[in-house]
């Protein structure tokens, strides 16, 4: 059965990028807001593709996410219209840091028309960035723990609890296949510069950010 046009304008868009990526030694280019792409709803992934450029995709994404560097990549970011993210932290070294951001190491997961809703009630705010915003941050909250359903790279079924700063990752990237980007989330007072942030707001809570900025952080980071 031949696709439709919607899947196979998908289909050329991962092989345009995956060509990029041949002449840009493994990299892609990351798409920067204002382009359409970032706010359309991605495709679900149907076999568009083969399995072997499917890996290829996944390869380059991990790259240029790497190399930017970042810890989450979603299709429509390297000009993709497909359900499909990129996600790998390798967590904070300082203690108290990742003690108060929840901040473990998450290997490198690869999710396909990736869902989401919070698993608890309980919000936490931090300072975000955006691949495609680069220079900037914003403070964004969150659910602490998340439900992620999707499908890996062989197809098999993703249902699980994620929890603390990996769930902030998987749900900004799984925003990202809705055509939303964390600044529509973020406490718009708190938008500081990286250079900005690194000077003022280094701390691992954002208690002093909320305080001096004039925003309300969630009622849990209160206590």
């Amino acid at each position: 059965m031949p696709m439709n046009d919607a899947d196979a304008h998908v289909a050329a868009q991962i092989r345009a990028v995956l060509a990029a990526a041949e002449a840009g030694g493994g990299v892609a280019p990351i798409v920067e807001a204002g382009d359409p792409i970032l706010r359309q709803t991605t495709r679900p992934f149907d076999g568009q593709v083969d399995d072997a450029e499917l890996a290829q995709l996944a390869e380059v994404m991990r790259a240029t996410m790497l190399a930017a560097p970042g810890v989450g990549l979603a299709g429509p970011q390297v000009g993709i219209g497909l359900s499909m993210f990129v996600a790998e932290d390798p967590g904070s070294l300082d203690p108290e840091t990742a003690e108060v951001r929840q901040r473990s190491p998450m290997s490198l997961r690869v999710v396909l028309n990736a869902e989401y809703t919070p698993a608890t009630s309980e919000n936490v705010a931090f300072f975000e960035g955006c691949l495609s915003i680069p220079g900037y941050q914003a403070v964004v909250a969150r659910p602490r723990s998340i439900e992620l359903t999707g499908v890996d790279l062989n197809g098999t079924p993703i249902a699980e609890v994620v929890a603390g700063w990996s769930a902030r990752i998987v749900a900004h990237e799984t925003d990202h296949l809705d055509g939303i980007m964390y600044l529509d989330k973020a406490e718009m007072r708190s938008l500081s510069t990286n250079t900005s942030v690194a000077k003022f707001w280094n701390q691992p809570s954002t208690q002093q950010a909320a305080s001096e900025l004039g925003f309300t952080l969630p009622s849990s980071m209160l206590l």
